[in-house]
């Protein structure tokens, strides 16, 4: 089983849930974990064992982030639309998608991924460059990857009958 698939599963992704991670609260909030959980990791340096209070914060946080929202009611927003082509992203063994999205998307998460090892790096070390370039690595590739979802959902809708406008 695929990773991503691993992941939605353990998130306990459904239609209701999709909905309301395409709100673009549940999107901006979840990308600013990223900073967040890199601060905390960090700030054990200062706050010692007590570090792991943001830690685990953040984690059910990123839990409950699909189920405190309100669902989206158009896709006119561009997160709503990001979030709905990453669902297409998933599907893609059951949904067509042109070799041009293929290849982008696995490259900038590709990138994204590695910016996360510079992360972890940083981290590991208590090197403060490292960490702060492989959060803004992260976020920034994130936000990339979601632009590119976006555009994936952007294209499924306009050449095809089976994604259309919700709400």
């Amino acid at each position: 089983m695929r990773l991503d698939h691993v992941i939605s599963r353990a998130m306990g992704m459904d239609s209701d849930k999709w909905q309301r991670h395409g709100n673009p609260w549940s999107v901006w909030t979840r990308l600013a974990t990223i900073p967040a959980f890199a601060l905390a990791v960090y700030a054990r340096i200062w706050l010692g064992w007590w570090s792991l209070l943001p830690l685990v914060f953040l984690i059910v946080f990123l839990w409950l982030n699909t189920r405190i929202f309100a669902p989206a009611q158009t896709d006119e927003r561009w997160e709503t639309r990001a979030i709905l082509g990453e669902k297409i992203w998933l599907d893609r063994d059951v949904t067509a998608i042109r070799d041009d999205h293929l290849r982008a998307i696995r490259l900038i998460a590709t990138g994204s991924s590695l910016s996360s090892v510079l992360l972890i790096i940083g981290l590991v070390w208590l090197d403060p460059w490292a960490t702060a370039f492989g959060a803004a690595g992260m976020f920034f590739g994130q936000a990339w990857l979601l632009d590119r979802f976006a555009w994936l959902y952007e294209t499924k809708r306009s050449c095809s009958s089976d994604v259309g406008r919700h709400g």
